[in-house]
């Protein structure tokens, strides 16, 4: 259903602006698919939330986290069930293990380290992680979602390194962490998910 609703607005607005090839109308499909697709399981995921009474702190990690995860990309689960279960365990577990982390003085700042050297090497080898069925070919539109994604990280965790907040702190570290992992081939593979060139091949990718 998601599906279809997303080629549809893609197909309306490529009606209303001609110009728009192939490949952005691959971008903007994708772009679509992440917003339409987040906002139902969003509203569920903090009902959930609120039952376990830490409905502020998922929004948050939301709030904080979506930049990175649009840019970054992603391996989707195959099941509506099993999409569900994955976002509130990734949005609800979050904040409930920052609660508990206890990060302070030079360790707080060698692990944002480790973990932005960790996040920039995913970040080049894997990003825009897309999928067989929202592939992003063309090279240019590649190359500016890697860009973003080097860009939010990297601003991500210097909000991390300065804010007073450990909770919001903690949250960023760990979040951005787990984000980076799952745009790995070990992801992808645990998850039965092929990338988008794996499945239409790296002569696909065009050059414009």
């Amino acid at each position: 259903m998601i599906d279809k609703i997303c080629m549809f607005l893609t197909n309306q607005i490529r009606k209303e602006m001609p110009d728009i090839d192939d490949e952005k109308a691959e971008v903007i499909n994708y772009g679509l698919q992440n917003i339409v697709g987040e906002i139902p399981k969003t509203f569920l995921v903090l009902i959930i939330a609120y039952f376990l009474g830490i409905w502020k702190e998922t929004l948050i990690t939301f709030l904080l986290l979506i930049p990175y995860k649009n840019t970054s990309g992603g391996f989707h689960l195959k099941t509506h069930l099993g999409c569900i279960l994955g976002t509130t365990l990734f949005y609800c577990g979050i904040p409930i293990l920052s609660k508990y982390l206890l990060l302070n003085g030079i360790i707080k700042y060698i692990i944002i380290a480790m973990v932005w050297i960790f996040g920039m090497f995913m970040i080049k080898l894997y990003a825009p992680a897309d999928t067989e069925n929202v592939p992003i070919l063309a090279k240019k539109d590649r190359r500016r979602q890697q860009l973003l994604a080097y860009i939010t990280f990297t601003i991500g965790l210097l909000i991390a390194g300065v804010i007073n907040y450990n909770m919001i702190s903690n949250i960023i570290i760990l979040g951005y962490f787990v984000q980076s992992f799952m745009i790995t081939k070990i992801a992808y593979r645990l998850t039965n998910n092929k990338y988008g060139y794996e499945v239409y091949g790296d002569t696909s990718i065009q050059n414009v």
